[in-house]
C-alpha cells in the first residue's frame, strides 16, 4: 500500500473537516500495512505540505521530461509512432522513396506533444483536487498505480477536452501537416487505393496523454520507493 496515497486520503478528510480519529485511522492503517511509524509523528499541516510538495515534484518532473527536446521522440516508453490507421501509407511512402518525409512527420508529431505538454501540469494539478473522499479510500486500497489509474479513468475525457487546443496550437507551432500533406497526397492519387486522411489533432491528443500518464505513473513509483526521490526534507519525512 501506498504511504503518498495515503496522504491524498488524508488531506481529502482534513480539507472536508472529518473528524480526527478517522484520520488517524488511516494513519494508523497505512502505517501497520508499510511498516512505516513516522505517520504518528506527522502533523496533518506536514502531511499535507508533505502531498503537496510529492504532487508538484511528480507532475513536474512527468511533464518536465515530456516537453523537453526529445522528451518524447527519443523515449520508446512514449514515442508516437506513425497513425496505425495510416500504416499503408507510410509503408506506401518508404517504397515510393519518402522515407526522409515520413521520418520527418513523425519526428515533427512528437515536437506537438512535447510542445502541449509544456502546460499540462496545472492540468494534471487541478485534476487530483476533484477526488472525494470515497474516492480517497478507493485509492488507499487500490493496488499499484492506483492513483494514476484513478486519474486516467475520471478525467480523461476532461483533459482531452482541456488538452486539444493545447495540442492544436502545439501542431501548428511546429507545422506538422506540411510534413503529412506531401505524403498523404501523393498516397493517394495511387489508383484503386482507399483515401487516407487521419485527424492528426485527435490522435496526437490522445498519445501526448497517454504518454504523460505513463510518465506519471513512473513518478509515482520512485516517489513512493526510491529513496533518492525523495528531493526535500518534508517528502523524507512524510515518505520514509
Amino acid at each position: 500500500m501506498k504511504t503518498w496515497l495515503a496522504a491524498i486520503c488524508l488531506l481529502l478528510f482534513s480539507q472536508t473537516g472529518e473528524s480526527q480519529s478517522l484520520i488517524n485511522q488511516i494513519k494508523n492503517g497505512v502505517n501497520t500495512v508499510t511498516g512505516n511509524n513516522s505517520g504518528s509523528n506527522l502533523s496533518n499541516d506536514e502531511v499535507v505540505k508533505g502531498l503537496k510538495e510529492a504532487l508538484n515534484v511528480g507532475t513536474n518532473n512527468a511533464t518536465g521530461k515530456a516537453s523537453r527536446m526529445d522528451g518524447f521522440y527519443k523515449n520508446s516508453l512514449i514515442k508516437i509512432p506513425f497513425p496505425p490507421e495510416a500504416k499503408v501509407v507510410e509503408s506506401t511512402a518508404r517504397n515510393l522513396g519518402m522515407s526522409s518525409q515520413v521520418d520527418k512527420f513523425v519526428m515533427t508529431m512528437n515536437r506537438a506533444a512535447e510542445e502541449a505538454s509544456k502546460e499540462a501540469a496545472p492540468i494534471f494539478i487541478n485534476a487530483v483536487k476533484t477526488m472525494t473522499i470515497t474516492d480517497g479510500i478507493t485509492i488507499l486500497r487500490g493496488g499499484d498505480g492506483a492513483a494514476t489509474n484513478y486519474l486516467k479513468g475520471r478525467t480523461q475525457n476532461d483533459l482531452t477536452v482541456k488538452f486539444s487546443p493545447i495540442v492544436k496550437r502545439a501542431i501548428n507551432k511546429v507545422q506538422l501537416t506540411k510534413y503529412w500533406k506531401p505524403i498523404v497526397t501523393k498516397y493517394n492519387k495511387i489508383p484503386g487505393v482507399k483515401k487516407q486522411n487521419p485527424d492528426l489533432d485527435k490522435y496526437v491528443t490522445g498519445k501526448a496523454l497517454e504518454g504523460l500518464f505513463k510518465l506519471i505513473a513512473e513518478e509515482e513509483n520512485k516517489i513512493r520507493k526510491d529513496p533518492a526521490a525523495r528531493v526535500s526534507e518534508i517528502l523524507r519525512k512524510v515518505f520514509g
